[in-house]
């Protein structure tokens, strides 16, 4: 990689370990891992906005807290303030590094739709994040499906795969996505 996204790669984990949720940064390795796999000529604001798409996460206010208490997993009304949010956050600090000015409107671009999808990249994006969901981070949520209900993690992972849009993709979360349907069914 280059400069740029070793400094965004440095902000994000120490965001995260402040929180003690070291546990996030497989994820976000990952999504990158799979974005070189999706496109192997991914530019470097891609590949940063795959490092930092979840930021917002590190820096969740209160109201959004409250909000993700609320909705479901699949809500807009969480998903759309924290795509927004994150790409506010990265964007802030990319400027304080002094980026290019195309490298910080396209991060901002990725990061305000890698939930929803939009255009190729964004989509590209999504779906990079939905392998690396299925491959990482399906233990806390099935630790947590007392709390959160069968059905409302079952939608989850639903709407994390159904929302997949390259064939690509979608056959390599396939296996990650039946096992973690399998475990589901398990509790």
């Amino acid at each position: 990689m280059g400069e740029l996204f070793d400094k965004v790669e440095k902000f994000v984990k120490e965001s995260f370990i402040k929180l003690g949720q070291e546990i996030q940064l497989k994820h976000f390795e990952r999504t990158v891992y799979w974005i070189k796999e999706l496109n192997p000529k991914a530019d470097e604001a891609l590949i940063i906005s795959a490092i930092a798409h979840d930021i917002e996460r590190a820096f969740r206010s209160k109201d959004m807290l409250q909000r993700r208490a609320e909705a479901k997993f699949t809500d807009i009304k969480f998903i759309r303030p924290h795509e927004e949010k994150g790409a506010e956050i990265i964007a802030d600090f990319l400027k304080k590094e002094r980026a290019d000015l195309k490298v910080i409107e396209k991060v901002k671009m990725l990061i305000s739709r890698h939930e929803e999808g939009g255009n190729d990249e964004q989509n590209m994006l999504k779906d990079a994040d939905s392998i690396s969901f299925f491959e990482n981070n399906i233990p806390s949520f099935l630790k947590k499906v007392q709390e959160d209900g069968k059905e409302n993690t079952r939608q989850k992972f639903d709407f994390m795969y159904n929302r997949i849009t390259l064939k690509k993709a979608k056959d390599l979360a396939k296996p990650f996505y039946d096992k973690a349907v399998k475990e589901l069914e398990k509790i």
